[in-house]
């Protein structure tokens, strides 16, 4: 059987280039999250099967890369069910091993613990652009935090990243799981049915209000609750005026200190925001998540056409490993599109330095290449990177490429002129 030189299917090689710019993405979210009072932490990629499918990662849990059991422990020869084979899958994101974290470390931990956790997540997805069944998420979470305190330093946090890293003009749209449900409540849908409509409410920006009301209408519900329900979202504006009429409306059905904190959390992100953004109040954003409590955000992008990254409050998932209530809220940038979107434009790393290549002669004497690398190592101790290479016939070419790689100087030598 001949070898397969692509990767499978989902998964990609990197190339240099790129390893550049995930390399400097990476220092930048280290750096500027550090700042904000984050600490770095790490969890296996390998996570309990009862854990990932505890019906709390929504239609991720259909996507899971399953591990058999391994050694004695298999059984193909007497399982009768799935869990006679499987004990254990790739996590598919960050937060469930964060929970699972923090319930088994909490004593060694401060209160509330500010977590800044990167690495690959898998799900068994249909690859398409910007996605794939390996990726880097990047999560910042502040678990402990009851207020809103902890929802503005989260926005604050990645805005500002995105800031630094060139990012113009995007929108941070916000709303809260519990207006949601007030909304669905108050034009008399059962909770029951709650999950069903919000499924169909995610779709809004793709079908619009009509294929919303069609679709409704399809699963049977009362013509008199659809229209009460997608009138409110003709009347509700993107801003803090929307947020007021929510409270006023849905009074009775939304608790005033909900309507009251999303005020807050505009105004506070608003007042002293550092990048050049939007921050949106936007009554249809659902998220898919079951396991959000309370506010949830993404950050929406036109250069993309939809969600770079995303997240909100879960202030019941940890509680589910301990049986502790405990506060949480998590914001996760999309590590792989923020970096797809540096390489289409052509972002250039600001102040990498001067990268300089040593071009030497074949066969150069043993006592000459010492001076070379003696210099090298000099003006690399001075910030300079130095590359040295054997110079090739055809040296137009061989600088060609070289530049490629966003080295500016050449310098050659040979044994002649030394």
């Amino acid at each position: 059987m001949a070898l397969k030189k692509k990767p499978v299917t989902g998964m990609k090689d990197i190339l240099p280039r790129e390893m550049e710019i995930r390399d400097y993405v990476i220092r930048m979210i280290k750096d500027t999250y550090r700042t904000f009072g984050f600490s770095s932490m790490e969890t296996p990629c390998v996570e309990h099967i009862e854990n990932l499918s505890s019906k709390q990662g929504g239609e991720n849990e259909k996507l899971i890369f399953k591990i058999l059991k391994r050694g004695e422990k298999l059984k193909l020869e007497t399982a009768e069910t799935e869990a006679d084979l499987v004990d254990s899958g790739l996590r598919y994101d960050l937060t469930v091993p964060l929970s699972r974290y923090y319930s088994n470390n909490a004593n060694d931990l401060p209160s509330p613990f500010k977590a800044l956790q990167m690495g690959n997540v898998w799900r068994a997805d249909r690859p398409q652009r910007g996605r794939f069944r390996q990726f880097m998420q990047c999560d910042i979470d502040i678990l402990g935090e009851p207020t809103n305190l902890a929802e503005i330093e989260l926005i604050l946090a990645t805005t500002t990243l995105l800031g630094k890293l060139d990012f113009k003009n995007f929108t941070i749209r916000i709303n809260d799981r519990k207006i949601l449900k007030a909304m669905a409540a108050y034009s008399g849908f059962a909770e029951a049915d709650y999950d069903t409509v919000f499924i169909i409410l995610d779709k809004m920006d793709k079908i619009g209000l009509d294929g919303v009301a069609e679709e409704l209408a399809k699963e049977g519900y009362p013509q008199e609750n659809i229209d009460k329900y997608l009138e409110l979202f003709k009347e509700i504006t993107n801003d803090i005026a929307g947020v007021r009429y929510c409270k006023e409306k849905l009074a009775g059905f939304l608790d005033a200190e909900t309507a009251e904190g999303m005020e807050t959390i505009i105004t506070s992100v608003d007042a002293v925001k550092t990048a050049d953004f939007k921050i949106s109040f936007d009554p249809t954003l659902v998220r898919g998540m079951s396991y959000y409590t309370g506010p949830i955000f993404e950050i929406s992008m036109d250069e993309f056409g939809g969600s770079v990254g995303g997240g909100g409050r879960y202030d019941e998932m940890i509680g589910k490993f301990t049986g502790t209530a405990t506060c949480a809220c998590g914001f996760s940038i999309g590590f792989e599109r923020i970096v797809m979107l540096l390489l289409e434009r052509e972002y250039q790393i600001p102040s990498m330095g001067t990268k300089k290549a040593f071009l030497v002669e074949k066969n150069m004497p043993a006592e000459n290449m010492l001076q070379i690398l003696k210099q090298a190592e000099e003006e690399r101790s001075a910030g300079t990177v130095v590359t040295i290479a054997i110079m090739k016939k055809n040296k137009k070419f061989q600088k060609e490429q070289m530049e490629k790689e966003g080295y500016e100087e050449f310098v050659e030598f040979f044994r002649d002129r030394m």
